[in-house]
């Protein structure tokens, strides 16, 4: 018996729901208008650290269809600006 597809790792599965949980949160706060922040200053609120969400912005800026994320600046952390499409 041959398997024609691998199994999800848990670790996958983590990342795509933090993945989707700050995909999520970013889309639920730029529905008013553009959104700037760091993420050392949001990591509370979306349950993740600063890290995480620097890495995950970097994957969310190719894959988020539905939100416009551009790098704004970089002074001691990165600043995100997010909108809606």
């Amino acid at each position: 018996m041959s398997a024609t597809t691998q199994p999800s790792t848990k670790k996958d599965d983590e990342t795509a729901s933090k993945e989707e949980r700050l995909k999520a949160f970013l889309a639920r706060k730029a529905e008013d208008g553009e959104l700037y922040f760091k993420s050392k200053f949001i990591a509370d609120e979306v349950g993740l650290s600063p890290k995480e969400i620097g890495a995950l912005m970097v994957k969310l800026k190719d894959s988020a269809s539905e939100l416009e994320i551009e790098k704004w600046s970089y002074t001691s952390a990165t600043t995100w600006r997010i909108e809606s499409a």
